[in-house]
């Protein structure tokens, strides 16, 4: 009998832009509507998440598809909690001068 090789698991990959607009889409929203929505002069602001980092953006994003922005990108995320903060970081300790 052939031994099955395990397989590694695939690290999670972040949403294609295309189904980031379905969703939003399925829920009623577009990037347009979210944009003006949110109150953004440019209705095509909230597209620059899909290409950067935009913790604030990613978040509006993430709320009107019903899901946290980790799970969308969660290359973004990666050893942050979904606040954007580092695991085990807190604030920075100054010395007394």
């Amino acid at each position: 009998m052939a031994e099955r090789k395990s397989r590694k698991k695939a690290s999670p990959q972040d949403w294609h832009r295309a189904d980031i607009k379905s969703a939003l889409e399925k829920a009623g929203w577009s990037l347009r509507k979210l944009s003006t929505h949110h109150g953004y002069a440019n209705p095509n602001t909230l597209q620059t998440a899909l290409n950067r980092p935009w913790p604030k953006a990613e978040r509006y994003i993430a709320e009107a598809i019903g899901v946290e922005p980790a799970e969308i990108w969660p290359s973004r995320y990666q050893g942050k909690d979904t606040t954007g903060a580092r695991k085990g970081q807190r604030g920075v300790e100054r010395k007394a001068a």
